[in-house]
Order: C-alpha cells, then sequence, then structure tokens
C-alpha cells in the first residue's frame, strides 16, 4: 500500500474525501445539528437570498411594465441590491 493509499484510507475512516469537492461528510452534518441528510444552514440562506434576488427583480420589471409609482420602483430595487450584496458578502467570506 502506498503512502497516498493509506491517507486515503485514513481520511475515508475520519469522514474526509479527498476527491469530494465541498466539506466533509461529518462536519455537515454535525455543523446543520442533524442527521445525514440534513441541509446546512447557509445552504438554505443562500437559497433564499437568490429567491429574494429573483423575486425583487421580477417585481421591479412588472411594475416597470404596469407604470406603477416610483417609490416601488425604488423599494424593489433597494431589496434587489440588498439581497446581492448579501450574497456577495457571504461568497467573499467563504473563500477564507
Amino acid at each position: 500500500m502506498t503512502h497516498q493509499d493509506h491517507r486515503y484510507h485514513q481520511d475515508q475512516q475520519d469522514g474526509r474525501d479527498p476527491y469530494r469537492l465541498g466539506p466533509p461528510q461529518a462536519a455537515a452534518a454535525s455543523a446543520a445539528g442533524g442527521g445525514p441528510d440534513a441541509v446546512p444552514r447557509g445552504d438554505v440562506l443562500r437559497m433564499l437570498l437568490w429567491t429574494v434576488v429573483v423575486l425583487s427583480a421580477t417585481a421591479n420589471m412588472v411594475l416597470s411594465f404596469t407604470g406603477a409609482a416610483v417609490a416601488l420602483h425604488l423599494a424593489s430595487g433597494v431589496v434587489t441590491v440588498l439581497a446581492v450584496g448579501a450574497l456577495v458578502v457571504r461568497a467573499l467570506r467563504g473563500r477564507r
């Protein structure tokens, strides 16, 4: 058995997979506080932020076509910008 094979088997026993993209399974499950199929909170928050971005951008487009008040356009735009900003901040913090 080569050193690389030994290291791979050791990582497998520790719950890490060097060929898997993303966090180790054991760490992801324990971070979420659930079982092996639990979704981490960060993934749920990212999904919600993307949902807010899509919905607010769509609302802004619909408001443009219907000729609604400027205040509604601004409110929808502010929500979109804040959600995109939160996604950018999370992505930059995740790089560290």
